[in-house]
């Protein structure tokens, strides 16, 4: 496991039951968010080590953090990470893909990693 580093944290209303270290995506009102399924929308960042459930708070390590992310399968240090179905980091090279940013240790499925958050769309 990484070290993490503290940037930009917001908290935003969980739209649902959201576990520990997942993607989060922007949810459908101002203030929501929500588990990010897949590529298709911008990942703002990481929820915190605490599971949440629906209408709690969720605290949501943006921009400038080096946070602790749940991998959805085999990642290396230095791949693009976007969200699997469940929210678990995954390694992408797709174009069009949005991703959260750069995975800065290497792991496997269930592993507690370490992301540098920088999204962008490849």
């Amino acid at each position: 496991m990484g070290r993490t580093t503290n940037g930009l944290i917001k908290s935003r209303n969980a739209t649902g039951t959201v576990p520990a270290y997942t993607l989060i995506t922007e949810g459908a009102a101002d203030g929501v968010g929500a588990i990010a399924v897949d590529a298709t929308k911008p990942i703002i960042g990481v929820s915190s080590e605490i599971d949440v459930i629906a209408g709690e708070r969720i605290s949501v390590q943006m921009v400038g953090n080096v946070a602790e992310v749940r991998y959805g399968g085999t990642v290396a240090r230095g791949d693009k990470l976007t969200a699997d179905a469940q929210g678990r980091a995954i390694t992408t090279t797709t174009t069009g893909a949005h991703y959260v940013g750069f995975a800065e240790v290497s792991g496997v499925t269930g592993d507690i990693g370490t992301v540098n958050v920088a999204p962008g769309v490849l």
